[in-house]
């Protein structure tokens, strides 16, 4: 018994260390990369982001979803868009948990009831989303364009039931914080998917009446938030309709939200030996103790 709990104790510690230089290299990712990409392509930063990633289409509907329409003429607003995920949404195929059990998000209306974590049932109110087509096959695509994937059972045995796509600003739900997926990317159960195996990416995000956390392939996933979301996502708009309601708050609080609160927050899990263990170091410790566990 007290052997186990010592190697415990040591796995989570060659954890925190893995994590504390992963922290380090993250750290000077995102200070060193804007500096290089402005020496290195001088032109308007959207002509750069397109690069790679071909071009991309954005969608929406308050009415019934005319999934025919979109897939023939793309939606209504075209052009080429960067951004760290453009949204929150889930790739075509990922099946949501309904009232009558789960659906491809593909496959949803506006209407349709979805099992929330905060608000029981509740019905869908938008519909929106984009796609994107890779201009030459035989290039891989841009970082900024790929889904981040969540292997099977990577946050607790069985959830995700099946692996999850979504794009890298979709928070998922942990005890009582949000995080989003591009932050919890380890390499090994959570990964920026390279989708070799796909010319067309195409995503959809859910609005519900109030910010909420759903189900996807069983792992609770939050639902679109009514407000202007590119505060944390790079460019490009999120959605293609206006409002002039106020903004929806967040259903529980939410970090690494953007490139300005992920570096704090990673700033000050370098800081934890002083500072004690923060959340985002319990979450994705946590992670790693499943990775090793499944490994095993």
């Amino acid at each position: 018994m007290l052997d186990s709990i010592e190697q415990t104790k040591q796995a989570r510690a060659v954890t925190r260390r893995a994590l504390l230089t992963r922290d380090v290299k993250a750290l000077c990712a995102m200070v060193a990369v804007p500096t290089l990409a402005q020496l290195m392509f001088p032109e308007p930063a959207s002509a750069r982001d397109g690069w790679g990633g071909g071009r991309e289409s954005h969608w929406g509907h308050g009415g019934h979803h005319d999934r025919d329409h979109d897939e023939r003429h793309g939606g209504r607003e075209h052009g080429e868009h960067g951004g760290h995920g453009s949204g929150k949404c889930f790739l075509r195929g990922t099946r949501i948990l309904t009232t009558s059990g789960e659906r491809k998000v593909e496959d949803l209306a506006v209407g349709d009831g979805v099992r929330s974590v905060f608000g029981g049932t509740r019905p869908i109110q938008w519909i929106g989303g984009f796609r994107r087509c890779r201009v030459d096959a035989g290039t891989p695509w841009a970082k900024h364009a790929r889904p981040v994937r969540i292997a099977r059972s990577a946050l607790a045995p069985d959830v995700p039931h099946t692996d999850l796509l979504v794009t890298p600003g979709h928070a998922l739900l942990f005890d009582d914080v949000l995080v989003p997926a591009g932050s919890l990317i380890n390499d090994s159960t959570i990964t920026l998917d390279p989708a070799d195996d796909y010319d067309e990416l195409v995503f959809f995000h859910l609005e519900l009446d109030a910010h909420d956390v759903i189900y996807a392939e069983g792992a609770p996933c939050e639902t679109l938030l009514q407000a202007d979301e590119t505060a944390s996502e790079a460019t490009g708009p999120v959605r293609s309709r206006q409002t002039t309601e106020a903004p929806m708050p967040h259903c529980r609080p939410i970090i690494c939200n953007g490139p300005g609160r992920e570096f704090t927050t990673r700033l000050r899990s370098l800081m934890s030996p002083w500072l004690g263990p923060q959340r985002f170091d319990d979450i994705r410790t946590h992670l790693e103790m499943r990775a090793i566990e499944m490994a095993g």
